[in-house]
């Protein structure tokens, strides 16, 4: 019999998130978190992800919508119009799991919960074993992975696919099934389908098997994180590697603090970076070239200059970006804009507005040419791509900068820059303000 409360303790009053796709492990999720709303008081926010390849999506969303209006669930959605990677499951991850981020934050949950399940991290232990990694890669995903101001939280995970299955028609959950999981094409249906079969055949209980591989690997990859860090803090200054101080170290702690670094670009999902990138990280770091630089997944750069090695994001394949705000944007300069009720400062990084002077939605963008802003206390306009040169923004800064305009178009903020005439003094009315994380 399966209980979500053998595995995972609720607290009275939790705020939960929950990634669901309509398929048998999310609904069997979003149908045990029900059984237990009122005993723990739960407020619970269903979150779904379009990802508009197959005709059943929009049947898929209308269902769940109807759902959650059925059982008074709160229910977010969103739609990816287009793909630009040839990896469709790891840019559909990416994108699902920013999504769900900003979710969380929305509604200030301290837990966000996805139906990952036995099976799933069986297939992904394998294919890191494949691919190639660290200690860390090879645990796989953990049940619970602590984001800062909420955790992610995988409580399904000593369970297996079929046992959620069974779940779901014991207790008349409806689900969709979705048939792309049984194309050869990605890799991790042909796991699903060939190799887990025969372990299962092997050892029924054998994904439990890997569940404590994985967390035996997690409990020794504690230990090497200890002595991680303290190499860090000798050849790591302002999230630079100083080649002189790196080399000294021994070969299997550089590749650990080369995976400590890069986990915060690629956070819990280490399967995009395997050996191959690794090495070719490691042979540009002790070659003699001075300037260059290596491309990795998901637009990061591994960049060397001189005796100094970064990982940075590169924004430059951000032309452009438009964001009708509601309460939260993160944006893609790893920035945040928030709605808040109060702040304790005036400064250019918080903004007070009148919505009866400006026109609602307001609208995050890039700039655009021709920008201009009316600035507080001044008559005219100024260009944006003035003020930015004035303030010394780098060039590389300046096409990923949010500007904050109201539905006319008026610029009203420039974000940590500058104040438009549109900001109001304390003593001034406003009803709207904005902080700029």
């Amino acid at each position: 019999m399966i209980s979500i409360e053998d595995n995972f303790l609720f607290h009275t009053n939790d705020k939960i998130v929950i990634g669901c796709s309509t398929g048998p492990d999310s609904m069997a999720l979003l149908d045990m978190l029900l059984k237990i709303r009122e005993k723990y008081h739960l407020s619970l926010i269903v979150c779904h992800v379009n990802h508009n390849i197959r005709r059943e999506s929009v049947q898929e969303e209308k269902f769940l919508k109807g759902f959650c209006e059925l059982h008074n669930l709160v229910f977010e959605t969103m739609t990816i119009e287009e793909y630009g990677d040839d990896n469709f499951h790891n840019e559909a991850r990416n994108i699902r799991y920013k999504f769900f981020d900003t979710i969380v934050r929305k509604y200030e949950a301290n837990y966000l919960m996805t139906a990952h399940h036995g099976d799933d991290l069986m297939e992904t232990i394998l294919m890191r074993i494949v691919r190639g990694s660290n200690l860390n890669g090879y645990s796989g995903f953990k049940m619970i992975v602590d984001m800062g101001d909420y955790q992610i939280v995988r409580p399904l995970i000593h369970y297996t696919k079929q046992e959620l299955k069974d779940y779901d028609i014991e207790n008349k959950v409806p689900f969709y099934v979705d048939k792309s999981n049984e194309k050869d094409t990605y890799t991790r249906n042909r796991y699903r389908k060939y190799v887990l079969p025969f372990l299962k055949s092997e050892d029924k209980d054998v994904h439990l098997k890997f569940l404590k591989f994985s967390n035996t690997l997690n409990e020794s990859c504690r230990f090497i994180d200890k002595v991680t860090k303290s190499a860090i803090k000798r050849c790591v200054v302002n999230d630079k590697i100083l080649v002189d101080q790196f080399v000294l170290e021994d070969e299997f702690i550089q590749k650990e603090i080369l995976y400590s670094i890069l986990r915060g670009f690629y956070q819990d999902d280490l399967i995009l970076i395997g050996d191959k990138h690794i090495d070719l990280i490691l042979n540009l770091i002790h070659s003699h070239k001075a300037n260059s630089f290596i491309n990795l997944p998901n637009d990061v750069l591994a960049r060397k200059n001189y005796n100094e090695f970064e990982f940075v994001k590169d924004i430059d394949v951000i032309t452009s970006y438009e964001i009708e705000f509601d309460q939260y944007a993160m944006l893609p300069n790893h920035h945040s804009i928030e709605l808040v009720s109060s702040v304790d400062n005036n400064s250019n990084n918080v903004c007070h507005l009148n919505s009866k002077d400006i026109a609602l939605p307001l609208i995050i963008r890039t700039r655009r040419i021709g920008d201009k802003i009316a600035l507080k206390g001044l008559d005219g306009t100024r260009k944006v791509k003035d003020i930015f040169i004035d303030k010394k923004i780098p060039m590389d800064e300046r096409d990923s900068w949010p500007i904050v305009l109201d539905s006319r178009g008026n610029v009203v903020w420039i974000p940590g820059i500058k104040k438009s005439k549109f900001d109001k003094k304390l003593s001034e009315e406003y009803d709207i303000i904005l902080k700029y994380n």
